[in-house]
């Protein structure tokens, strides 16, 4: 096997790797980096990408984050795509709602274990511990060699045992780890990140403290986040308010154990963005589904010293018309440095204008350094290449057998 890492060896996101054994290949996801252009542009240059070409076997995607897939929209439409039968439901159900969602015409889904063959590789899915649902590591097999991509993982989420099993009955004989270090340089090397669990507490304890509506800025697509708001919502007694959106990515994990939007203690509102979205499409039927569970605009003001709601910014016109905010106190549940951004100005204005407070309420979607090496430790590869990572220099600080690569360089396994 030969290996070339098209994005990924020096950025956090836009990964894509492509793999060639006997003429045959397949790409390791195709991400939006971070700060890149959506558009065709950013597309890495693979043959097949642009062009049938019948060398290219299969695009696969690792989860459904967009630093993962968010370039697949730009694929030729009948790309051979493989991935978990949950994130493909994911990212239709996304398609509706936001630019970012993709559906695909040509897809072989993932299961935990489970072999796959496609050409002359063998690719070996392993579930992770990820703030992405239906999220996995891949092992791939051909000429007699075993490359082990993480994908993105964690070891303190709401599938903390799904990380340990992996520890324990890891993959075997593998040649090449390639292995994200997203966390490296970003917190202390001694830093242990709070388990999904613990952020309960978190979200309890300022639940109650709030006297009027609770707003949580989380990733609708974070589902362990969405447990976790939705126990401290039982917790303390209040409702929690979704957008259909969410109420869609829900439903389309097909997971019955998880919170849906016919549950009792949950309610789903209609922003005016997703309600013009609907009559545009024509699709009252959707809407329809969720008649029993909507709260409406005039309710949310009488209901919001009893409420919580998954939030986004552009939601705040709604509540504002609403006259709903008294009182009123964002959790910010995501990465910090994205309020850092120019593009979030305008929304740190509108809480100062609404006087209302924000406070920071998260756990990292990835792995911590122990983590990390505890998770290389069991795998024990013949050689790690860092990906996923601003700080890929100094893996070698924390790693044994670590081997830097370029982006855009083609390698063969020895």
């Amino acid at each position: 096997m030969r290996v070339c890492i098209h994005r990924g060896t020096q950025e956090v996101g836009g990964t894509c790797i492509e793999i060639e054994s006997g003429g045959k290949r397949i790409v390791l996801d195709v991400g939006l980096p971070l700060e890149a252009e959506d558009s065709e542009a950013s597309l890495p240059q693979v043959k097949g990408f642009r062009e049938r070409e019948s060398s290219l076997l299969a695009v696969v995607i690792s989860h459904p984050h967009q630093d993962h897939y968010g370039l697949a929209k730009y694929l030729l439409p009948d790309t051979p795509m493989i991935m978990g039968a949950a994130a493909e439901r994911i990212l239709k159900a996304a398609s509706f709602f936001t630019p970012a969602g993709v559906a695909f015409q040509r897809v072989r889904h993932l299961e935990h274990r489970v072999p796959l063959s496609i050409g002359p590789f063998t690719l070996t899915p392993f579930l992770n511990d990820h703030s992405a649902y239906d999220a996995y590591s891949l092992l791939i097999e051909a000429d007699g060699q075993r490359v082990f991509y993480s994908g993105d993982l964690r070891g303190h989420g709401r599938k903390a045992r799904i990380f340990q099993q992996i520890l324990k009955n890891p993959p075997e004989d593998i040649d090449v780890l390639l292995m994200e270090g997203t966390t490296i340089g970003r917190v202390s090397a001694a830093k242990q990140f709070p388990a999904e669990r613990e952020l309960e507490a978190c979200f309890l304890e300022q639940i109650r403290q709030t006297p009027g509506l609770v707003l949580v800025w989380a990733s609708a697509q974070n589902i362990d986040r969405f447990v976790t708001m939705f126990k401290a919502c039982k917790k303390s007694g209040r409702q929690l308010m979704i957008d259909m959106y969410t109420a869609e990515i829900l439903r389309a994990t097909g997971n019955p154990k998880l919170p849906q939007a016919t549950w009792d203690g949950i309610k789903v509102f209609l922003p005016q963005s997703q309600k013009r979205q609907i009559i545009k499409a024509k699709l009252f039927s959707l809407a329809e589904c969720y008649k029993a569970a909507r709260i409406y605009p005039e309710q949310l003001a009488e209901q919001a010293s009893s409420s919580v709601m998954l939030f986004r910014p552009s939601m705040s016109r709604d509540l504002e018309k609403a006259a709903c905010l008294k009182g009123a106190h964002v959790i910010y549940s995501l990465w910090p440095g994205y309020l850092k951004r120019k593009e979030q100005y305008p929304f740190l204005e509108w809480l100062e204008r609404h006087h209302i407070p924000l406070t920071h309420c998260h756990t990292s979607g990835h792995a911590s350094l122990l983590d990390l090496q505890a998770f290389a430790q069991a795998i024990n590869p013949k050689m790690l290449v860092p990906i996923h990572s601003f700080e890929t220099g100094r893996f070698k600080e924390f790693f044994d057998r670590v081997e830097q690569k370029e982006d855009g360089k083609w390698w063969e396994i020895s």
